[in-house]
C-alpha cells in the first residue's frame, strides 16, 4: 500500500510541536528542581539566570549582571617594619553606624600617622546617651592591629597616667588630608601632647576629587583594609545571606527605612523622573519596569515591618526584613536590644554583599556601600527613578559612582 507523503510530513510536524510544547512546560514547571551540577556554575539564558549551587538549580527573572572580578589593592606603603610613634596618643569614638565608622577610622589613622602618634582603640557609641559598646563587640581587633602595624601603633586602652584633662578635642573634616593635619592639628598636638579626634562631614559624597586624583595610601588602607566584623557577627551575616540566596540564588538589597523617609521631603531634584528619595511603591514599580520578576528575593534595611511596605510585598512576595530571616536564637542579642548598632552593621554588610543594591535614600550609607561593592566586584547598584514608559533598561540607572568610575574606591583598587 502506498504512503501519502503529505501525511508523513504532517505527522512529523505534529510530533515536533508536541515535543516543543513539552519542553516549554518542563522549563516553566521545573525552575527549581534538584539537578546535580558544579557549584557556582552561572549560565545566562535571556532574561533569566540559572544558578547551580549545592546541587540546586534556581532561576530568577530579571536584568541581573554578572559580577566582575574582585579588584586588588593598588596602594603601596613604604614604611619600616614597625610604625614609629611618639609619646602622644590619638583617641576617638565610632558613632552613627558602620557607614560613618569607615570614615572615622580613616581620619583617625591619617591623623595618628602624620603626627607620629599612638592610636587608641575606639569605643562604639549609638545615637542615644549611654549606648556604648566595645570595639571587639562588633569588629575584629586583631585584624585592625595587624593591618595597621606598619602605619601606626595601636593600643587597646589609654594608659592610666594620661588624664582626660590632658587631651585636646579637635574636629577634622572627613577625608582629612596631610596638609590640613600639618597646618591645623600638629600645633595643637605639640602643645597638648594628646588629642581626641571627632570627624565632621562637610559632604557625604565619596567622589574622587578629579579623574586622575590619587588617594593617600594610608587612607586607602584604613578605609578598605582595617575594619572586619568579629567572627560571631560575621557568621550571623553570612547565615542571613545564605537564607536570602536559598530561594533563587540571588537577591536585591534595598536601603529603605520608613522612619527616615517620613522625616525627609522626597522632592523632585529638577532632573526628569528624579527625586531625592523613594518610597516602597515607587521602588516596587521601578524594579518591575526594569524586568525583575515577582519571584525576586528582596532584603530591606527597614528594622521592622510597616504597613506602608505591603505594596512592595504584593508585587514581590519574597520581601524580607532582618527579623524574618535572622535565626531565632540570635534575635535576643541582635534585635531586641535598644542599641541598634548591631542592626546597622547587619544592614550595611548584607547590602555590600547583595547581587543588586538599590539606595532608596541618598547619603553616606549609599556611598560607603558602593565603595565596598566596588572592591568586591559587585557593580550592580541601581539608583531609582520614575520610569515613564512600561519598561526601562537597568544599564540606564547604574550609579554614577560606577558608570563614571568617580568613586574614590577606584583610586585605591585596580
Amino acid at each position: 500500500m502506498g504512503v501519502d507523503l503529505r501525511q508523513v510530513v504532517a505527522g512529523i510536524l505534529t510530533i515536533t510541536m508536541f515535543v516543543m510544547l513539552g519542553q516549554m512546560l518542563h522549563r516553566d514547571y521545573f525552575d527549581a528542581v534538584q539537578v546535580q551540577g558544579d557549584a557556582h556554575d552561572i549560565v545566562f539564558h535571556g532574561s533569566k539566570v540559572a544558578l547551580e549551587e549545592d546541587g540546586l538549580v534556581r532561576t530568577s527573572e530579571g536584568p541581573w549582571m554578572e559580577n566582575s572580578h574582585q579588584l586588588k589593592p593598588c596602594w603601596s606603603i613604604s614604611q619600616p617594619d614597625e610604625a614609629v610613634s611618639s609619646k602622644g596618643y590619638v583617641t576617638f569614638s565610632l558613632t552613627n553606624g558602620p557607614e560613618y565608622h569607615i570614615s572615622q577610622i580613616t581620619d583617625a589613622v591619617m591623623v595618628a600617622k602624620h603626627l607620629g602618634a599612638t592610636l587608641v582603640l575606639p569605643d562604639i557609641r549609638g545615637t542615644k546617651p549611654g549606648d556604648e559598646m566595645n570595639f571587639e563587640d562588633v569588629y575584629d581587633v586583631d585584624k585592625l592591629v595587624k593591618s595597621l602595624e606598619s602605619v601606626v601603633k595601636v593600643v587597646k586602652k589609654l594608659p592610666s597616667h594620661v588624664s582626660l584633662r590632658d587631651i585636646a578635642i579637635v574636629k577634622v573634616p572627613s577625608r582629612v588630608a596631610e596638609d590640613y593635619i600639618k597646618e591645623h592639628i600638629d600645633p595643637i598636638f605639640k602643645s597638648k601632647g594628646n588629642i581626641r579626634v571627632t570627624t565632621y562631614f562637610p559632604s557625604v559624597n565619596l567622589r574622587k576629587l578629579s579623574l586622575d586624583a590619587e588617594t593617600d595610601p594610608v587612607s586607602c588602607l584604613a578605609m578598605f583594609g582595617s575594619l572586619e566584623l568579629q567572627p560571631g557577627v560575621s557568621d550571623l551575616v553570612e547565615s542571613m545571606i545564605q537564607r536570602l540566596k536559598k530561594s533563587d540564588g540571588r537577591f536585591i538589597a534595598i536601603d529603605l527605612r520608613v522612619e527616615i523617609l517620613e522625616k525627609k521631603n522626597c522632592r523632585e531634584t529638577g532632573a526628569v523622573g528624579s527625586k531625592t528619595c523613594y518610597n516602597a511603591q515607587e521602588i516596587a514599580l521601578f524594579l518591575r519596569k526594569l524586568g525583575f520578576g515577582s519571584d525576586t528575593t528582596i532584603y530591606l534595611t527597614q528594622p521592622r515591618w510597616e504597613s506602608s511596605l505591603n505594596i512592595l510585598k504584593d508585587i514581590f512576595p519574597k520581601t524580607f526584613t532582618k527579623e524574618a530571616i535572622m535565626p531565632a536564637d540570635k534575635k535576643s542579642k541582635y534585635l531586641e536590644l535598644e542599641n541598634s548598632e548591631y542592626e546597622n552593621v547587619i544592614d550595611f554588610y548584607i547590602s555590600s554583599r547583595s547581587d543588586v543594591f538599590v539606595p532608596a535614600i541618598p547619603g553616606l550609607f549609599y556611598a560607603n556601600t558602593v565603595g565596598k561593592r566596588i572592591a568586591l566586584g559587585k557593580p550592580q547598584v541601581l539608583v531609582p527613578a520614575e520610569i515613564s514608559g512600561s519598561s526601562g533598561l537597568s544599564s540606564d540607572y547604574v550609579s554614577p559612582y560606577i558608570s563614571k568610575k568617580n568613586h574614590l574606591a577606584y583610586s585605591c583598587f585596580c
